[in-house]
């Protein structure tokens, strides 16, 4: 019997793959961290890393650089590096729990939903400590109602669910752009988070977040073998001993849960559950063991430096970055399943 496990590479094959994924990460960390309308040298900002990781434990007041690396540019580079790693491994798992290559949170109207949700809340003037979980139950409506209206049977077939999905995506964001235009005084706002904005994000948002996706995204790692049991179908992982149906809705349930606390404060990021599960897959196999933690870093990176790139140019959002990089992988994808 085929093995699903044997699509992942040999640790003599993955380390050195993983590694270079890290310095890519640690790298991209420090650059987004240094590069603004001040500049601070990558020692400085290591320098800086340091002194406030003592003054946490010492209480020692910041100053110069430190108040700048600390207070206004690492809060924003924290939240890309939880929303890249969110998106991406909810991408990568809800592509393995459908089978399906084109599966992710933003195809699937679960980003429409929670944007939805959010942005009720925001024009509603609610907390901001409760806008994660109006986005989660937005988020959840969303998804079912894209699982009800693809269902064949027990079967969710890939076109249908990619329709289903954006159909509730772009109904969602109808409704979306309604509240925008009722919501004047707030409507700058609502606008930048629909595109999606990483510079409204503080250390509260991100520790607000943070619960949601550690434990949505911790589930979905915890469910890697049964995923990967899964890729060999329904019937032969019912045989293995797999609640393939319980596994889907745990699954939905924990990636609309890490997807709801990705777009709760930052807004709708497209393609970055979409892409970087297809890179992962390319470069370190399609174990899900592998493929979901490393998913992650990669996501991290990803966004990061999208988030880079957007406020050193005139794209200035960090979602209209990623879906001019994601529009054509997706098309690319389209065409390779075309040729298949």
């Amino acid at each position: 019997m085929h093995d699903p496990h044997s699509t992942t590479l040999p640790p003599r094959r993955l380390l050195p793959r993983t590694l270079a994924l890290l310095a890519v990460l640690l790298a991209s960390i420090v650059l987004a961290v240094g590069l603004g309308s001040v500049f601070i040298p990558p020692a400085e900002v290591l320098g800086a890393l340091w002194r406030g990781v003592l003054s946490l434990g010492s209480g020692a007041e910041l100053s110069g650089n430190d108040i700048i690396v600390w207070q206004i540019r690492l809060p924003r580079v924290v939240m890309g590096l939880v929303v890249g790693a969110c998106l991406s491994v909810c991408g990568a798992a809800f592509q393995g729990v459908f089978r399906n290559p084109l599966a992710d949170p933003y195809l699937l109207g679960v980003a429409s939903g929670g944007a939805l949700g959010a942005t009720v809340g925001i024009v509603a003037g609610w907390p901001r400590s409760s806008i994660p979980l109006s986005a989660l139950a937005f988020a959840l409506a969303a998804v079912g109602t894209t699982l009800a209206l693809s269902r064949e049977g027990r079967r969710f077939p890939p076109t249908r669910l990619i329709l289903a999905g954006v159909v509730v995506g772009s109904v969602l964001s109808a409704f979306t752009t309604f509240l925008i235009l009722r919501g004047e005084d707030r409507a700058r706002q609502v606008l930048a988070y629909t595109l999606g904005d990483l510079g409204f994000s503080g250390w509260r948002d991100v520790l607000t977040i943070l619960p949601y996706a550690v434990i949505g995204c911790g589930v979905l790692m915890a469910l890697a073998r049964a995923l990967d049991t899964l890729q060999l179908g329904d019937l032969t992982a019912r045989s293995l001993g797999v609640p393939v149906e319980r596994l889907r809705l745990l699954v939905v349930i924990a990636a609309s849960a890490a997807t709801a606390a990705a777009v709760a404060y930052v807004g709708i990021i497209g393609f970055v559950g979409l892409v970087v599960p297809h890179l992962v897959r390319l470069v370190w196999g399609a174990g899900h063991r592998v493929l979901l933690p490393v998913s992650a870093l990669a996501g991290a990176a990803l966004l990061v430096l999208a988030d880079l790139l957007s406020r050193t140019t005139i794209l200035s959002q960090v979602g209209v970055v990623t879906t001019l990089l994601g529009g054509p992988f997706f098309l690319w994808l389209l065409a390779r399943g075309r040729s298949d």
